[in-house]
């Protein structure tokens, strides 16, 4: 969702700002890769891979790593850790109660069932906090607000859910891949929370309202013929 006015490579420029977003998405990946390491730093590193890959989608710019460095910082280390402890062990209760109702009790099958949605439902909730804008404030209210936008914006959900089981899908038949999938993930649920949001300065100065592009003073085709 770079700006959809016309990009031109400029003479010598082997690739153009297509590109250089992939690069900055895998980049990200492998630095939210590292930085998760500790495990109960996870939520936050996923947090700031999505705050800078929003911005530049939204600022047509490239990624530095200062500034994924910075964006990590800004969460606090106090709120990275109850983050991360809060995840690490919602995911332990359901993997210990996914495992008592599959030990042969009596509705084991429909409390497996009911587990596994609301793991998945919790994790998209997870997800979209994580790719909340203001998450570095807090992430009660960015869970507030993802649960909001959750209830109006069930296809955006359904979207998600796709790409953490696409994610899943790649690590299962690549291991490898563990280092770069952070990187495709925060990208696909940041462009996912960006579909309803309005368009920023640098994607509509490009474009006229009927969605084509603006003509400037310096564009040949915008100039009258000399009489």
């Amino acid at each position: 969702m770079s700006s959809l006015a016309p990009q031109r490579r400029e003479p010598g420029e082997l690739f153009g700002p297509r590109f250089t977003l992939f690069a900055d998405m895998l980049a990200v990946g492998v630095a939210a890769a590292v930085v998760s390491l500790p495990l109960i730093t996870a939520p936050t590193a996923f947090a700031a891979a999505c705050a800078v890959l929003r911005r530049s989608i939204r600022e047509d710019r490239p990624v530095s790593m200062g500034e994924y460095v910075a964006e990590f910082r800004a969460h606090g280390l106090r709120r990275s850790v109850l983050a991360g402890v809060t995840v690490f062990a919602a995911v332990t209760l359901v993997v210990l109660d996914l495992a008592l109702a599959r030990a042969g009790l009596p509705g084991a099958r429909p409390m497996s069932w009911a587990l596994t949605a609301l793991a998945a439902t919790g994790l998209v909730l997870i997800l979209r906090a994580a790719a909340d804008p203001e998450a570095a404030r807090g992430w009660r209210p960015a869970l507030n607000r993802a649960a909001s936008r959750s209830a109006t914006d069930p296809t955006g959900c359904a979207l998600i859910a796709a790409a953490v089981g696409l994610c899943v899908a790649f690590l299962w038949m690549l291991p490898l891949l563990a280092l770069l999938l952070p990187g495709p993930l925060a990208f696909a649920i940041t462009a996912v929370e960006l579909r309803g949001e309005p368009p920023s300065d640098t994607e509509s100065a490009g474009e006229d309202l009927s969605g084509q592009p603006r003509a400037t003073a310096m564009d040949p085709a915008s100039r009258s013929p000399a009489s």
